[in-house]
Formats: structure tokens, C-alpha cells, sequence
């Protein structure tokens, strides 16, 4: 009985142990400053996060299928930015998010083509995606920063009753990314294909077309992340967005997804990005230094990626035993 208990808890850790350690977070956060449970600085967590969590959808979704996307910081800043040229230009809030949207769509359907039809290395083909999205920015604003960017502000700072609109727009996209990951073909497909491609392919799904969809899908997180990223800021910066895209992945990673591919869900990278966001924030109050903070930020993607390895290593065997890959299990989960 005793190990029949001891089993389960074990069973209970190894699929919960995210939110285990997110409660754990919270707690020790609360301990360590009386600020932290403050109403204001709860809702400045979630708010600060959204950008974040939002990109980590995307980048949850991408890894589950063996890809990645290294542009969604320069993205992020011509979505925001050419969203608010376009509102400065039209008054029109609904012409203007349209915009930012399709444009961050537009350069991740450049990357979808690169990587599916032309089939460069995710890496590569976002890397160099990367470069033109920033470069256009950069050229269109000469690099200087647009204010004045009047009711564009709503989106990232706009509230409905006392919930504001990047939260409503992050609890969306949650769940959004849950139902793809859990109740579609596609879905199904993505955790397939990062499992494994050839066994993929061979099972008639066209990995190519699921490969562009998953660019596309992520180009409309993206763009939803960069307008309500420059509306809080409360300007256009075409330099903004540096290294979101590893914010976006440490997210990812720390939530459960696995860089192998196969492995994933959209509440473990949820949780992943609240147990970064937790971290930046209990710093900030306890006034720890930004460098120093990065040095820990460091760590934690290392940690990560190592638990990540090791953990992958330890379910590939039973899995060669049983005939499931790794990722149709996780998948079944």
C-alpha cells in the first residue's frame, strides 16, 4: 500500500510538477516581500506577462512540431509600430490593429514558405526573417521612436471592469492554443511531426502544410503581442522587442516543452511564463540588480534545457519498449 501510494505521488509530481512549483513560487514570493500580494502589484504581474505568455504560445506550438522562431522579437516591433503609423494616419482603431496583425502574419508566412518549401533549417529561415523585419522597421521610422500615440494606448492599457485588456487578450490565447493542441487534427499532427517526422509523413500527414499553418498561427500571436506591447509602453520603438524571443522560449521550456519536439502543453508554458514573471518581479521588489538578474535568468534556461534532456532520455526508453514515441504519449495526456 505504502508503494502504491508512493507511486501515485510520484505519478502526480512528474505531471504536475509545474504548478507545484509555480504555488511554491508564489508563496515564497509572498514571504520574502508583504508588497507582493498587494492587489496593484498582482495585476502589474499579469499585465508585464502578457506579452510574454502570448509569445510563448507560439513558440509552444512551433517547438511541439520541431521548429522554432527566432524572429518574434523584430516582428513584434513592426506589428506595433506600423499599427500605430496607421492609427496616427486614420483614427481608425480597428484599421489600424488589422494591420499590425496581417503584417506580423505576412513575415511569418515568409518563414513558413522557407521552411516548408524551400526547407531551411527553422533557425536559418527565422534568423534571416529577423534581420528584414528589423531592417524594415528601422528604414520606415529612420530609427527614431513615434509618441503620441493617443487611444492606440487602449489595448495595452485599457481595462474591462477591473481585468485589463492584455490579461483578457493573454486568457484568450491560452485558450485558443489549448483547443489546437488538444481537440484538433492539427493539433495532433504538430505533436506527430516533433515526435517523429518520417513516422509522421508516413502516416499521410502533410507535414509541409502543418509546418506553413503553425508559422501562420504564430505570426497572429505575434502580432497581437507587439500591439499590446507598444500600446503599454505607450509609443512606437522600433527597436523594441530585443530577446523576446527568449523570454518566449525560457517560457516554453520551463513550462514542460521539450526542444526535442514532441512534447508540450499550453497550461505547463503558461505556468512556465508566471513562474519567470514571479521571479522578475520578487527581484525587482527586493531591488536585486538587473545584471545580476540576467545572470540568473541565464541559469534558469540552462537548469531548463538539462531537466529537459535528461527527462526526454529517461521517457525515450520504456517508449522503445511499448512502441509509443514520446510525443504520441505526451499527446495522449
Amino acid at each position: 500500500m505504502a508503494g502504491a501510494g508512493k507511486t501515485k505521488i510520484t505519478a502526480f509530481l512528474g505531471k504536475y510538477s509545474i504548478f507545484v512549483i509555480l504555488v511554491g513560487a508564489f508563496i515564497l514570493s509572498s514571504l520574502l516581500n508583504r508588497n507582493f500580494l498587494s492587489a496593484q502589484n498582482l495585476i502589474n504581474v499579469l499585465r508585464q506577462n502578457s506579452v510574454v505568455t502570448i509569445l510563448a504560445f507560439g513558440e509552444t506550438m512551433l517547438i511541439i512540431a520541431g521548429l522554432i522562431d527566432l524572429s518574434c522579437g523584430a516582428v513584434l516591433a513592426v506589428s506595433g509600430v506600423f499599427g500605430i503609423v496607421v492609427f496616427k494616419a486614420t483614427g481608425n482603431l480597428a484599421l489600424s490593429f488589422a494591420v499590425g496583425m496581417t503584417l506580423a502574419v505576412a513575415f511569418n508566412v515568409l518563414s513558413g514558405i522557407l521552411v516548408s518549401v524551400f526547407k531551411t533549417p527553422p533557425f536559418i529561415a527565422t534568423l534571416a526573417v529577423t534581420t528584414i523585419s528589423r531592417g524594415v522597421v528601422l528604414l520606415y521610422t529612420f530609427g527614431q521612436p513615434i509618441y503620441q500615440i493617443g487611444r492606440f494606448n487602449v489595448f495595452g492599457q485599457g481595462s474591462v471592469a477591473f481585468i485589463p485588456i492584455p490579461v483578457i487578450f493573454m486568457i484568450l490565447m491560452l485558450g485558443v492554443t489549448w483547443y489546437i493542441l488538444n481537440h484538433t487534427r492539427f493539433g495532433r499532427a504538430l505533436y506527430a511531426i516533433g515526435g517523429n517526422e518520417e513516422a509522421a509523413n508516413a502516416s499521410g500527414i502533410n507535414t509541409p502544410r502543418a509546418k506553413f499553418l503553425c508559422y501562420v498561427i504564430n505570426g497572429f500571436l505575434v502580432g497581437l503581442a507587439g500591439i499590446v506591447f507598444m500600446s503599454r509602453v505607450n509609443a512606437g520603438l522600433p527597436g523594441a522587442g530585443v530577446s523576446y524571443e527568449f523570454e518566449g522560449l525560457t517560457a516554453a521550456v520551463i513550462g514542460g516543452t521539450s526542444f526535442s519536439g514532441g512534447i508540450g502543453t499550453a497550461m505547463g508554458t503558461f505556468a512556465g511564463s508566471f513562474i519567470v514573471g514571479i521571479l522578475n518581479n520578487i527581484m525587482n521588489l527586493l531591488g536585486v540588480d538587473s545584471y545580476v538578474q540576467q545572470i540568473l535568468k541565464g541559469v534558469i534556461i540552462a537548469a531548463a534545457v538539462v531537466i529537459d534532456i535528461n527527462t526526454k532520455a529517461k521517457r525515450s526508453r520504456p517508449a522503445v519498449i511499448s512502441g509509443d514515441s514520446p510525443g504520441e504519449s505526451e499527446s495522449r495526456n
